[in-house]
């Protein structure tokens, strides 16, 4: 189902049967969640209507379906409070042992809103719906798709040292940390839970095994800083590559996007450390990708042209 069909996508994908409709598509989101035995949602991980159209066509059908709807760490990150902006947050979460506490987290945690949801779900259905929820982490690399190939925050890094005169910036001491993935790792997670759906094996990767996270390192904001600025400075993008700290008040003046207050804090400034520990004991999973700051180049070279 696409809200938007790209020109080529017919004739690439000359097999695939498209859907066109948007996320209020409520009776066509039902009907053909209804007609399907999995049901991969990657569009908006917050939108409560969407979702709730998916769960009620799975839950008419005859036979457990099965549901992978991406949600993502930024459930686990410590945005919304200063205690840690900026520095180091000892706290990684774990898609196993810490459980209880990501089903305890506060509603103004970044996706809470849909989790409950699907939560709530699993509790009073799981014998009629397989649920796994898909919590990657930032994103970096090149997508294989027809329209939008790069993530969000390497891009939207490089925008703001612009919008800032070239200035590459951290926030207090640069030393908090974030979770990372290659979109093509990721891909090999979504590709085991979607085999294990199409297989029938519910028990170890849905319901109450369904959380899956898929880091694979971690870095500092200093860290993406320093090689951000050298990539920049070499291709003549801005004058000094040494990255220097903001004040919280010029954090919070970057990025207003509506709907998202505080976003710079969340991307810049918190820690979401994660660990992907059911993927590893399951299948041996670890990076098979190019590091994150190996990487970089080719990202921000992207972010320079777009």
């Amino acid at each position: 189902m696409l809200r938007r069909v790209p020109d080529a996508f017919p004739s690439a994908y000359p097999n695939i049967k498209i859907v066109q409709g948007d996320y209020d598509s409520v009776q066509l989101i039902t009907k053909n969640a209804a007609a399907a035995d999995v049901v991969v949602h990657n569009g908006d991980s917050d939108h409560e209507k969407s979702l709730n159209a998916i769960i009620s066509g799975l839950l008419s059908r005859s036979t457990p379906g099965y549901l992978l709807h991406l949600s993502g760490t930024g459930i686990v990150s410590d945005w919304a409070e200063e205690e840690y902006l900026g520095k180091l947050n000892p706290k990684v979460w774990s898609d196993i042992s810490s459980l209880a506490e990501i089903q305890d987290l506060p509603y103004n945690a970044l996706h809470r809103n849909t989790e409950l949801i699907l939560h709530e779900t699993v509790r009073l259905y799981d014998d009629k719906i397989n649920i796994a929820l898909m919590c990657p982490p930032d994103i970096y690399g090149k997508g294989k798709g027809l329209a939008k190939t790069h993530s969000a925050l390497i891009p939207m890094y490089v925008r703001e040292i612009q919008r800032l005169g070239g200035q590459v910036f951290y926030y207090g001491q640069g030393t908090n940390t974030r979770s990372w993935v290659h979109v093509d790792d990721l891909m090999r997670v979504y590709l085991k839970v979607v085999e294990a759906a199409a297989s029938g094996c519910a028990d170890e990767y849905f319901n109450n095994n369904g959380y899956h996270f898929a880091a694979t390192q971690e870095h500092s904001q200093l860290d993406v800083a320093n090689v951000v600025g050298r990539i920049m400075y070499q291709q003549g993008a801005i004058a000094d590559s040494k990255p220097s700290p903001i004040s919280l008040e010029q954090l919070d003046a970057l990025l207003k996007v509506p709907g998202y207050e505080k976003l710079a804090r969340y991307l810049f400034a918190s820690n979401s450390r994660t660990k992907a520990e059911r993927a590893e004991r399951l299948y041996g999973y670890k990076a098979e990708a190019p590091g994150l700051l190996e990487s970089l180049e080719g990202d921000v070279l992207d972010a320079l042209r777009s």
